[in-house]
């Protein structure tokens, strides 16, 4: 899926299902606009470091997060608005990918 980084329409970026799944996996966009719903450069500050602290407390492999990072969140050109716009984006795949539920049924 691709999102629009700038106002101006001038710079996209392609975000993967494996990004999506990566950012559901580590539920990093939860509550990072706040009650407000603006998305400032602050908001993406608060996601890069979220993200420095997962992996550098994380003892297991997070090359995952570190193909995020690469290709997705440090990318040269995001800025709030092209997070804003993976925010609705990650959102309509949430909606259109939902978790699987957890199979109830115990083997006897």
């Amino acid at each position: 899926m691709q999102i629009q980084l700038n106002a101006t329409g001038t710079h996209h970026l392609e975000v993967t299902e494996r990004a999506f799944q990566t950012i559901r996996k580590y539920n990093l966009l939860h509550a990072l606009a706040g009650s407000t719903g603006y998305v400032t450069e602050n908001e993406l500050d608060k996601l890069k470091l979220n993200i420095r602290a997962l992996i550098a407390s994380n003892t297991a492999d997070t090359k995952d997060l570190l193909d995020l990072c690469i290709d997705v969140i440090y990318h040269d050109k995001m800025k709030a608005y092209g997070l804003k716009n993976l925010m609705d984006a990650y959102n309509a795949w949430e909606v259109a990918h939902p978790e699987a539920e957890a199979d109830s049924s115990v083997a006897l």
